[in-house]
């Protein structure tokens, strides 16, 4: 039985490291079926690679007679020895290693490609490490070696080999641990070779008698080369070369990608006439692009595409400066808009047009950033290119037919989406060269196509031409156009009976949502299409969303359509249309709604909208709990989370959709109880039902505790009756059992609630029961509940930072909590460590005006300074608090 490469490396005995170990390692690391056995193979095989030995078995192991993996391995293992250990090489040897790899590369050039190209990166390597000093010259000798004849190797594979050696010279530089002093020498010890490259590349791309394979491996070599932004002019011939290349189809691939590497190096810049030069051939492949483009030859499209929109993208600015030539890079930027409206529907008959979008934003960005005078002469000639842009976009973004869309993929659906999006955006860009003309110019068309009785229209085309307008209504202001009042009187007027269609209506009503606020008599119009629309389970993100826009933004006027929206909210609730995030929407749409509606509207509305609900939870919590109802009870509670969430009866400024930034209010309230609070008080008894059976599932009391945080950063001061009866409950949920989410709403109370006399002992009890309780867990051994110290530190600083008084009781131990911060400070979890240094943040100024802080510092301070010693080098520390 063979000796196996696991024992070999544990003996750790140099003359492990034989041939033939070598060879039974290889064997088993491609053989052998367990993957332990394996694993140990080429562990060994690695230590193999970097001894000492192998110096020695790599020149055996690339005898004739053994196989391709293992020559592979030999080479590989010249290469490690050579690029990571050269200071391990004595200089006097230099010429015998390299003597040896030229010897060994001329007998693989007609062998095992793998190992050939393995040979030419360790010569490759050795050439880096003694250019210029101890190899001037390198290049140029490697041409010399290889074009001399001899060794009974024929001219064609001499001539692959040496190409191969000059292709990967350059990539082996890019990848070379070379110190930053040798790279900058042996780049430029580079760029003096390309002088012996160039002429050679050329001569044999312009021999008739050459092979394909050997003009491939040319274009290979270019593409190589002009990374080390060798001068374009010097490339010049080289490049016009590639060009005629592009007509022979073994070629066109590597010829598409020696140009765009080419042309977009960025030193090429500096070579504006070489750069001229290039416009008329890239406009000579416009023929050869129709023809591709007429029998259905995708790959020749993009190729070409590719190389045009490389030049027009990098080089852009320049060429728009050199003004007497403008009217060939006009033709240039034409060749682009051809690629763009390439015909075919992407992605599934052209893949080409998404690669030209680039190129629109950065031609846009030169013109404008060109000084007043210059741009206006500029815009003079691409303002009208750039409306017939907008044409092709808009026919690009056409879906097609509905016989042709149901047989796409899923896949393909969902690139032609993205594809969509990307046009959108391109077209928010547009605007900003061409303003409101633009939407002129898309309001005439959608008339012309809306009232045009005598030719039937395609959905796909008004879709189109909707979807331009919602592309720059949602990110543009357009309230001052004059456009949108038609357009919302031809929204009606469209027949829609498609989904697709159906939708962009919707998005785009909703992206008119603010212009909606400043003229609410246009309401009427739009309002009953929304409404029809929420009862369609295929257009659920659209209405909803729409819908949830409109509420918020023209609450103001919308109490005439209240109990009609209610009422089919209601509708669609009850039936289960939506799912469970369009129904959380539709909940925040109705808060929008309702909050602008006199109290006793709003009471009346939320019993009808939610006693179905209240009574679903009562049953769900007689129950025993299982999946099922869980699932049940937090849907039903995220509703009213939600809805709490946007429900504000106070006058504000600013609305906080979500919680993160409290609203500013600007008057108070009207008089009498708050509907939120009304309603809490009256689901509170229920609510304390469903946890006595669900108090040890993170997720509902995550899911009840939402409910009242959301209701406390809507209402704020509002909340105050709700103060005393939460805190008790909370006290009893996290004694029972201790959750995250029960202190985030702890600190929420104490943020709004602990400066306010009538409000402190309640927070104070509640602050001081968590505080111990959770010191309790720091007892047991924190480390795995990172959530709970992570709000508790958060809980702590807002403490001191709101109501500093709360460290003075006699009941709060707070050597304790500083304690259990030093241990916070050592998580591995980057938001834990944060909250924790904002907790010390806010603790060490209080030792001018909290005693108990002042004592603590005194005694332990230095602690602190010792945990924050132990983790200076943490990646994931924040060092603010040190300036304090």
């Amino acid at each position: 039985m063979m000796e196996t490469p696991g024992r070999i490396a544990n003996t750790q005995d140099a003359l492990d490291f034989t041939v033939e170990n070598v060879e039974k390692a290889l064997h088993q690391l491609y053989y052998d079926p367990n993957i332990d056995n394996k694993n140990l193979a080429q562990k060994w095989l690695m230590q193999a690679q970097v001894s000492p030995q192998a110096w020695q078995f790599c020149w055996a192991l690339l005898s004739p007679d053994k196989v391709p993996e293992i020559q592979y391995f030999g080479a590989s293992a010249l290469h490690t020895k050579i690029s990571r250990y050269w200071s391990d090489i004595p200089s006097d040897q230099y010429e015998s290693l390299k003597s040896q790899l030229f010897s060994q590369i001329a007998c693989f050039s007609s062998g095992a490609k793998m190992v050939l190209t393995r040979l030419c990166v360790a010569l490759a390597s050795l050439a880096l490490n003694t250019m210029p000093e101890a190899w001037p010259g390198a290049v140029a000798e490697m041409v010399r070696v290889f074009q001399e004849e001899g060794g009974g190797i024929d001219g064609r594979a001499r001539c692959l080999a040496l190409l191969e050696l000059l292709t990967v010279l350059p990539e082996e530089f890019q990848t070379s641990r070379l110190p930053q002093y040798r790279k900058g020498q042996v780049r430029g010890a580079l760029g003096r070779e390309w002088g012996s490259v160039c002429p050679l590349l050329q001569q044999l791309l312009r021999r008739t008698d050459s092979p394909g394979a050997v003009k491939a491996r040319v274009l290979r070599c270019l593409s190589s080369w002009v990374l080390l932004d060798v001068p374009l002019s010097e490339s010049e011939g080289l490049v016009h070369d590639c060009f005629v290349a592009l007509s022979d189809p073994e070629l066109f691939d590597t010829a598409v990608e020696a140009l765009v590497n080419a042309i977009s190096q960025p030193d090429s810049q500096r070579y504006v006439n070489t750069l001229l030069k290039l416009v008329p051939p890239v406009l000579a492949l416009q023929d050869q692009l129709r023809e591709a483009v007429q029998s259905g030859d995708m790959e020749t499209c993009h190729g070409i595409c590719r190389v045009a929109v490389t030049l027009g993208e990098n080089h852009s600015r320049i060429l728009l400066e050199q003004v007497d030539h403008w009217q060939s890079f006009l033709a240039l930027v034409n060749m682009i808009m051809f690629c763009t409206g390439i015909p075919g529907h992407y992605p599934v008959n052209e893949t080409t047009s998404s690669l030209t979008l680039t190129f629109w934003y950065t031609l846009q960005d030169e013109i404008m950033s060109f000084e007043t005078n210059k741009q206006a002469v500029y815009l003079q000639v691409y303002r009208p290119v750039y409306f017939q842009l907008v044409d092709v976009l808009l026919h690009k973004a056409q879906f097609p037919s509905d016989q042709e869309y149901a047989s796409w993929t899923s896949d393909e659906k969902e690139q032609f989406r993205i594809y969509r999006v990307d046009i959108s955006d391109t077209l928010m860009y547009v605007y900003e060269m061409l303003g409101a003309e633009l939407l002129s110019n898309l309001y005439d068309k959608l008339g012309r196509l809306l009232t045009n009785t005598e030719q039937p229209t395609s959905w796909q085309h008004t879709e189109a031409l909707l979807y331009g307008f919602q592309s720059i209504a949602e990110t543009i202001d357009v309230n001052y156009s004059d456009v949108i009042p038609g357009l919302i009187g031809l929204i009606p007027r469209i027949s829609i009976n498609n989904v697709q269609l159906a939708d962009t209506v919707m998005f785009t009503i909703g992206a008119l949502a603010e212009w909606l606020a400043d003229h609410p008599v246009m309401l009427s119009s739009v309002l009953p299409l929304v409404l029809q629309a929420l009862g369609n389970p295929d257009l659920s993100i659209s209405s909803v969303s729409t819908l949830k826009k409109i509420c918020r933004e023209c609450k103001s006027d919308l109490p005439p359509y209240a109990t009609n929206i209610v009422a089919v909210s209601q509708e669609v609730l009850i039936k289960q249309i939506h799912k469970t995030s369009q129904c959380m929407w539709l909940m925040q749409a109705l808060g929008f709604l309702l909050s602008a509606l006199p109290v006793e509207d709003i009471l009346r509305n939320l019993h009808s909208l939610i006693t179905p609900y209240i009574q679903q939870l009562e049953k769900l919590a007689e129950e025993t709990p299982n999946p099922s109802n869980k699932l049940a009870i937090i849907h039903i509670l995220g509703l009213l989370s939600n809805l709490f969430t946007t429900l504000d009866i106070s006058k504000q400024d600013e609305e906080s959709e979500d919680g993160s930034a409290a609203p500013v209010k600007t008057a108070p309230p009207p008089p009498g109880p708050n509907p939120v609070v009304v309603v809490l008080q009256q689901v509170f008894a229920l609510i304390q039902t469903v946890l006595g059976k669900w108090l040890n599932d993170s997720q509902v009391v995550e899911a009840v505790c939402a409910i009242f945080e959301k209701s406390v950063k809507t209402l704020l001061h509002n909340f105050a009756p709700m103060v005393s009866q939460l805190s008790q409950m909370l006290g009893q949920m996290y004694s029972t059992i201790p959750q995250a989410s029960a202190l985030d709403l702890t600190r929420q109370l104490v943020h709004i609630f602990a400066s306010q006399t009538e409000h402190f002992p309640p927070i104070k009890a509640l602050f001081e029961l968590v505080t111990s309780v959770t010191l309790s867990i720091f007892q047991q051994g924190p480390r795995d509940h990172p959530d709970i110290v992570d709000s508790f530190m958060q809980l702590q600083a807002q403490a001191l930072k709101r109501k500093p008084d709360l460290y003075l009781s006699e009941s709060l131990d707070v050597k304790a909590v500083y304690h259990c911060g030093l241990l916070s400070l050592k998580f591995p979890e980057a938001p834990t460590v944060k909250s924790t240094c904002l907790f010390f943040t806010e603790l060490l100024p209080r030792c001018l005006d909290v005693p108990p802080v002042a004592r603590l510092l005194q005694e332990d301070g230095k602690l602190l300074i010792q945990a924050l010693l132990e983790v200076w080098n943490a990646p994931n520390i924040d060092f603010f608090f040190l300036s304090h």
